[in-house]
């Protein structure tokens, strides 16, 4: 195979607003629209992370032309149109040429169709719909084969490969996806760069994007190991500097967030100590940059990380020091979540009066709706995580009843895109109705948790599980007890 250096004797044209889609997403926030493009793929049984990045993007004019899994779902929902209805350019008029690299773009010695490359390379999707855990290709095998054929082209089948790159030393560290979780590449490393650029930038962020979909559909066991080389290759990058202010803020963000996405599969995964490191790196790199949007967020992960650790009083600390830093960047979403964490604290202090406080504070911002300013990271965050992160209260607090009424109630709210936090939902029901006096139900609920381990690997949920098998092993002549213990006790536990 042979390469050519990108170059192109024309300048770079900015792109050009997509107003025609702009128009189409109404009066919904882009975090809204996205929710219902990922809706609107479930009904023809494709699979999308949109979210309102991506969103963004498409309104900006920096995706000309989405990929076919995006385009089924765009004419789905709106029936009787064209991609050029939609204001993207004909496939045609993007396929098969060379891109042009940017100016903030590394010198890489690489070619790809510019449709990769500019517009449907970085946000096809890796999953297919006949089998989710086979890569994507966004242009079907015979097209693909028949452009490396033509144009000897090496194009990249996976979101994330070549993601991380470094300068000085120069070497390239390359996650590629695997059905559970990250591995790292070598093979791809000691590739020379020039400069830290753009491409890395998003390449970073893509990274963040896809630990987080892969955590929501598998749990945090499967990834935590994997996840180290690509936040190694984070780090080298703000040491290998970059030409640009705004480049270089967003990698310290990048690489901010990417702390905390692992801290979190170490936190989800009973390693605490572990978590405890990668949200103290989180916080030092928010500080450094100068990044209150960062900063929250891992004060935020600390003051869960630290209720789970039996260290309330620093739960409460955290959760507040979060809030005095959010307050200004306008997100309310943000605020009722982080005042959870604070009831969270309160809880594990056996402080009713000021948890119940933190909780009404919770609800009535989070009644105020979803806006523009609220982060990306936040997704999760909906009417089930509300109910659950309440439930999670009544039950440090002793109260089952009340802390079985909102774990159900999350169960059923729940997006099934997120399937850890339906095991875990229904394993905290599962486990306060047992606590609370009932048995058969606590059973039942146990039963549908086993039925997700195939796909989940999460600590968490498999420790709450052991619990309600012991709080239940008085229980055996209740119905259904006695083989959901057998089950339990026969699935295997991860190491």
């Amino acid at each position: 195979m042979t390469s050519s250096e990108l170059t192109s004797s024309q300048p770079t044209r900015p792109p050009r607003p997509n107003l025609a889609f702009r128009q189409l997403r109404g009066q919904r926030s882009p975090a809204e629209f996205a929710a219902a493009v990922r809706r609107a793929a479930r009904e023809i049984g494709e699979r999308v992370s949109c979210d309102a990045r991506y969103v963004g993007r498409v309104e900006a004019g920096e995706i000309r032309c989405p990929n076919y899994a995006y385009e089924r779902v765009f004419l789905h929902m709106f029936p009787g149109r064209t991609l050029t209805d939609l204001g993207f350019a004909p496939r045609s008029s993007v396929r098969g040429r060379r891109a042009h690299a940017d100016e903030d773009a590394p010198l890489l010695h690489t070619t790809r169709p510019a449709c990769a490359a500019s517009e449907t390379w970085r946000d096809h999707e890796p999953y297919d719909p006949q089998n989710p855990y086979a890569p994507h290709d966004p242009y079907g095998s015979e097209q693909n084969h028949e452009n490396h054929q033509s144009h000897e082209i090496y194009e990249e089948s996976d979101v994330l490969r070549r993601a991380f790159m470094t300068g000085g030393g120069a070497t390239v560290a390359a996650a590629s996806l695997s059905p559970l979780g990250l591995a790292f590449d070598a093979a791809a490393a000691e590739r020379p760069v020039r400069r830290v650029g753009g491409h890395e930038a998003d390449a970073l962020e893509e990274a963040v994007r896809r630990i987080r979909l892969l955590d929501d559909r598998h749990g945090a066991d499967g990834l935590y190991r994997r996840a180290a080389a690509p936040l190694r290759a984070a780090y080298e990058l703000l040491d290998a500097g970059t030409t640009r202010q705004a480049t270089g803020d967003r990698l310290h963000s990048g690489a901010g967030e990417l702390a905390i996405s692992v801290g979190w599969l170490a936190h989800d995964s009973g390693r605490f100590d572990d978590a405890r490191s990668h949200y103290a790196e989180a916080l030092a790199t928010a500080r450094m940059a100068g990044d209150p949007a960062l900063e929250a967020h891992a004060f935020c992960n600390t003051s869960f990380l630290a209720r789970d650790a039996g260290r309330p009083r620093e739960a409460v600390r955290a959760a507040q020091a979060a809030q005095r830093v959010a307050r200004p960047l306008g997100s309310s979403r943000l605020m009722s979540l982080l005042a959870l964490r604070e009831a969270g604290g309160w809880a594990g202090l056996a402080d009713r009066t000021g948890c119940e406080q933190a909780l009404v504070r919770a609800q009535a911002l989070f009644d105020r709706g979803r806006s523009d300013a609220d982060p990306e990271w936040m997704s999760f965050y909906g009417e089930a995580e509300l109910e659950a992160l309440e439930a999670q209260c009544w039950s440090i607090l002793g109260n089952w009843q009340r802390a079985a009424r909102h774990a159900g109630r999350a169960a059923e709210l729940q997006d099934p895109h997120f399937t850890r936090n339906i095991a875990l939902y229904t394993a905290e029901l599962a486990d306060d109705l047992a606590r609370g006096g009932r048995p058969d139900e606590a059973a039942a609920a146990g039963m549908r948790v086993l039925d997700l381990l195939d796909q989940v690997q999460s600590s968490r949920v498999q420790t709450m599980l052991a619990g309600t098998a012991r709080v239940l092993l008085p229980h055996r002549r209740a119905s259904g007890v006695s083989a959901f213990l057998e089950r339990h006790a026969s699935t295997p536990r991860m190491a």
